[in-house]
This record gives C-alpha cells, sequence and structure tokens, in this order.
C-alpha cells in the first residue's frame, strides 16, 4: 500500500477526522480517539475506515499540519462610518456605532477621506463625510459657500469666512470676484498616507439682501436730496 503521503492530502486528512484548518495537535488526537472507536471493527466498525482514519492521524502528526494551515479568515462585516468635515479634518475621539448595537469608543486620525477604510473589532467602515454648515468635502478639498456683498464681487477684497477650523480671512481678488470662486492652497484636508494636503474653495454667492437695484438707488439720492 502506498503512503500516506501519497494518498491522501491534508485537507482529506483533516475531513477524515472531522476537523478544520487551524485544528491544534491536541484537537487532531481527541478527533483521532473519538473517530477510531466507532471505526473499529469490534464496534460494528469497517476496517477500511479504520485504515484510513490511521493514516490521517499519521499524516496530520508527521507534518504537525494544522499549525501550517490557518484557517479560512471570516469575510469583515462592512458598514458605513459617517463623520463631519471638522472630524475629517482633526480627527478625534468618538463613539462608534457598530452593527450589533453597540457602540465602540476609538480615535479618528485627522485627514479621513470619503471612502476611506477603518476596521474596528472585525467590522469594515467606509467612510463617508457629510456636508454640514455650507462646508463639503471633495477629495482632497474642502468646499463652502458663503455670501458676499456686489461690492466685494466687484471689487475684490478681504472676506472673513467660517471653516470647520474657525474664522479665516481670505482675500478675493476682482478676478475672483468676478467667476465667484477663490482657490486657497494647502487649506484644505491634511496629507494622509498617499493623499496629499488638499486646498479650499469659498464659492462667492452674491447676498441679495445687501442688493441695491438701479431704481431703488434712484429713489435713495432723491430721498437724500430732499432731505437736503
Amino acid at each position: 500500500m502506498s503512503g500516506a503521503s501519497d494518498t491522501m492530502t491534508v485537507l482529506e486528512a483533516l475531513e477524515t477526522l472531522g476537523l478544520r484548518p487551524g485544528a491544534t495537535p491536541d484537537d487532531v488526537a481527541r478527533a483521532f480517539r473519538a473517530t477510531v472507536k466507532t471505526a473499529h471493527p469490534d464496534h460494528g466498525g469497517e476496517a477500511r475506515r479504520l485504515r484510513r482514519i490511521v493514516e490521517a492521524y499519521r499524516l496530520l502528526e508527521a507534518g504537525r499540519a494544522p499549525s501550517t494551515i490557518p484557517p479560512r479568515p471570516e469575510r469583515p462585516v462592512e458598514d458605513r462610518l459617517e463623520i463631519t468635515p471638522a472630524e475629517a479634518l482633526r480627527g478625534g475621539e468618538r463613539s462608534v456605532s457598530l452593527p450589533d448595537g453597540r457602540l465602540r469608543p476609538t480615535t479618528l486620525p485627522a485627514g479621513l477621506r470619503p471612502g476611506d477604510k477603518v476596521r474596528l473589532d472585525g467590522v469594515l467602515l467606509t467612510v463617508f463625510v457629510r456636508g454640514e454648515d455650507g462646508v463639503l468635502v471633495d477629495r482632497d478639498h474642502l468646499h463652502l459657500t458663503v455670501a458676499a456683498s456686489p461690492a466685494l464681487l466687484r471689487d475684490g477684497g478681504r472676506l472673513e469666512v467660517q471653516t470647520p477650523t474657525g474664522p479665516r480671512m481670505v482675500w478675493v481678488s476682482r478676478e475672483a470676484g468676478a467667476r465667484g470662486l477663490v482657490r486657497v492652497p494647502n487649506e484644505g484636508l491634511p496629507a494622509r498616507g498617499r493623499h496629499g494636503r488638499g486646498d479650499l474653495f469659498v464659492r462667492l454667492q452674491p447676498d441679495a439682501s445687501r442688493y441695491e437695484s438701479p431704481a431703488r438707488a434712484k429713489r435713495r439720492r432723491f430721498g437724500a436730496a430732499w432731505a437736503a
């Protein structure tokens, strides 16, 4: 008869003893003692099955196969991790709700991007950055919309904008005012991994409450002249 290694694979040996990959030597010994009793002809078993069990045990014992075959990794549960633009910028401490209902305290790293993966207690979380207070995250960049006066859009000047990290003065050139968009380099998400530092894009929206129509301006001048 051929040797065990010629007639049986390691996985077949594990199946013969009713074991799974990752079984320890103690598991192999216990399984062998249990199965050899039921397969012995004196207990109503078959000689062929008994030989098969012995071959499986010798193969696993000779190669210590259980320690060389890791169990197949289970596919992690997937869920979504929703964060704010401020958390994407700075990270920080927060509790994350897992699919099984548990709240897991964790520390988020600064610079998380939409679509990034975070593994927590065997759960694979995909990052989603929601918009908040007019601030949006697009890849590496921050986008926010602010109201600007007609004079600023026409002549340019300084404009204070509220960012997730606090107020910031932004210079608006005449060209930027005309196109309604200011780009501030290196004021987006911080560099992280393969991602470089992002930019801040400020979209200028005309402030309707401060807009004065030609007719209204004419009435105002007329009223001022009449009062004089």
